[in-house]
């Protein structure tokens, strides 16, 4: 029985038992596998886009919550810092509590300061390790073209 249809496939595609047509040329099959691997590529890329956006979000409610539990503890020591002026209060004049509790900020701050400057010098802000990878690449790159 004859139904008029006949089934011609483009080049690269299956015909009706699965089998690809006799007549495709390499380049056409070069062609379609290049195509198939650009769309792997573009997925890979669209999802590692989807994935760093989920981890941004996550990070960005992390750090607020950080920056919240940060201020908090600012109100914590401001408000321990005038419990003390007022304890203090209860034997000797308001001005001079006040003027103790700035003092024990004050050197609070100064050796936080002094750490933190000494720790900065030894930060070496050149990559020491991938300056060196990068020139032994380069070489390796020079001496391949030899």
């Amino acid at each position: 029985m004859t139904t008029g249809y006949s089934y011609n496939p483009e080049p690269g595609t299956a015909a009706p038992n699965g089998q690809r047509r006799d007549d495709e040329s390499i380049g056409a099959l070069i062609g379609e596998v290049a195509g198939d691997i650009s769309k792997l590529f573009r997925q890979e890329v669209a999802l590692a886009k989807a994935e760093l956006k989920d981890s941004a979000v996550k990070a960005g409610k992390a750090g607020g919550m950080l920056a919240g539990a940060g201020f908090a503890g600012y109100m914590v020591a401001v408000l321990l810092s005038l419990a003390l002026v007022f304890a203090l209060g209860a034997v000797m004049p308001l001005g001079w509590a006040a003027v103790l509790v700035a003092i024990i900020w004050a050197v609070v701050g100064g050796v936080l300061y002094a750490i933190g400057r000494n720790r900065m010098k030894d930060i070496d802000p050149v990559p020491r390790q991938t300056v060196e990878t990068l020139r032994e690449d380069a070489q390796w790159a020079r001496e391949q073209t030899r």
